[in-house]
């Protein structure tokens, strides 16, 4: 699809047929993606007058959230909402019709690869199709500030919130379950980064008082699996030293610990950069445009001691490449380190 089909899609609010027949070839020819969307020649036409229809509805919101939590126009964006924010927002709302109970789905994304932005897309596009979502982040599983404190006098390496070991994962359980269940109310726990001067703490839970149907669990390592012990023998840098290997050893080790979390995941989206190196990259964009904007931030050099101490903890060649050539993941995105979707399968 191109930026030209979709301003005739906008400009005729989805009523012009002229650009349908081009924009059906469009979606059929990524055979990938249409597997994922399930599209096929015999229904592409519905599947375009559907999404050009949400599109339209969906198109003030979007743009209101552009230019609030983004500080971008909407119109650099509408590609990737076209390709796959809306279709795959439509799919998660027919897979939880078709499961009947609350929806797990997990997104796995490294730093900079969007996830929390495609959650937040994706709440705002299911609440137009009628279904209620709930965001959570693996960070609002963390220990208290004072329960973290202890963990790091018994393991110094835990210098940063953020590895495996540093969650409460008995908490998590207790709360997928309740949201699984259909319960109500539910208190979810939240967490507050800025608190003790950046260590970060709980804060007040928040009580939802609606059933969520869908619930968006996002995290730096959700859905991750333990590996075989001997891959960290001869692992990428930055695991050189032998205490690196011992620490990352560890860490798959506490990695076990996390898999009843994961299973309860009705489905699993990655988002998987082309180049795990990316991550560095975007962080340090990342904090040069906080800094311009008047807030205290990280060094270059800081950032890369920060970045390569969750490389060593579960490195992204040994942990995450495995994970997305396996049948635990079902969505794979691919982004290039300009930030494109590279491919959709």
């Amino acid at each position: 699809m191109t930026i030209g089909w979709l301003n005739e899609i906008l400009m005729s609010g989805g009523k012009d047929e002229s650009w349908q027949v081009l924009a059906s070839e469009a979606e059929l020819v990524d055979s990938l993606r249409a597997k994922v969307f399930d599209i096929t020649s015999e229904n592409v036409s519905q599947v375009i007058q559907e999404r050009s229809h949400l599109l339209n509805l969906f198109l003030p919101t979007f743009s209101q959230f552009c230019q609030n939590e983004l500080n971008i126009p909407h119109h650099s964006m509408i590609q990737v909402l076209w390709d796959l924010w809306l279709p795959l927002g439509i799919k998660l709302a027919s897979s939880r019709k078709d499961l009947g109970r609350p929806l797990i789905q997990g997104i796995l994304g490294g730093q900079g690869t969007g996830k929390t932005t495609m959650s937040r897309v994706l709440s705002l596009i299911l609440q137009q199709l009628g279904y209620r979502t709930l965001s959570l982040s693996l960070d609002d599983l963390y220990k208290t500030y004072s329960d973290r404190l202890a963990l790091m006098q018994q393991d110094p390496r835990l210098i940063w919130r953020g590895p495996p070991g540093t969650h409460d994962i008995d908490l998590g359980l207790s709360l997928l379950d309740q949201l699984r269940q259909g319960k109500s109310p539910v208190s979810v726990p939240r967490f507050d980064k800025s608190a003790y001067s950046g260590a970060g703490d709980r804060t007040t839970p928040e009580v939802i008082t609606y059933v969520a149907d869908i619930i968006l669990f996002e995290g730096w390592f959700v859905g991750v699996q333990p590996i075989d012990p001997e891959s960290f023998t001869t692992a990428p840098d930055p695991i050189i030293t032998d205490e690196d290997r011992v620490f990352a050893r560890d860490m798959n080790d506490q990695l076990r610990n996390y898999l009843p979390l994961w299973q309860r995941l009705d489905s699993l989206i990655v988002l998987y950069p082309t180049d795990y190196r990316c991550s560095l990259q975007w962080r340090k964009q990342a904090e040069k445009q906080m800094i311009a904007t008047g807030k205290t931030g990280m060094t270059d050099s800081e950032i890369e001691e920060f970045v390569k101490y969750f490389w060593r903890a579960l490195h992204p060649e040994l942990f995450i490449k495995p994970l997305i050539t396996s049948h635990l993941a079902n969505l794979i995105i691919k982004i290039s380190p300009e930030h494109a979707i590279k491919a959709i399968y």
